[in-house]
């Protein structure tokens, strides 16, 4: 799924902050089920930490929404 973990993170529905200064570009993929991909961004560089796929979307929705505002 290389080509749609790149996807999500150029074009997110939605980017939430993470725990600590990572960020987690999410994009839905079917119904109900979304590719959340935890990114960092230093120096403008950045670099994946890991890539997952989820139906739990309830758990992300507590956390701070960075994009869109």
């Amino acid at each position: 799924m290389r080509l749609e973990v790149l996807d999500t993170i150029e074009n997110p529905s939605r980017i939430l902050a993470g725990g600590e200064e990572e960020l987690l570009a999410i994009q839905e993929t079917e119904k109900d089920k979304f590719l959340v991909v935890i990114y960092s961004e230093l120096n403008n560089d950045g670099f994946i930490i890991t890539a997952f796929l989820t139906r739990r979307i309830k758990s992300l929705n507590r956390r701070k929404q960075i994009w869109p505002k």
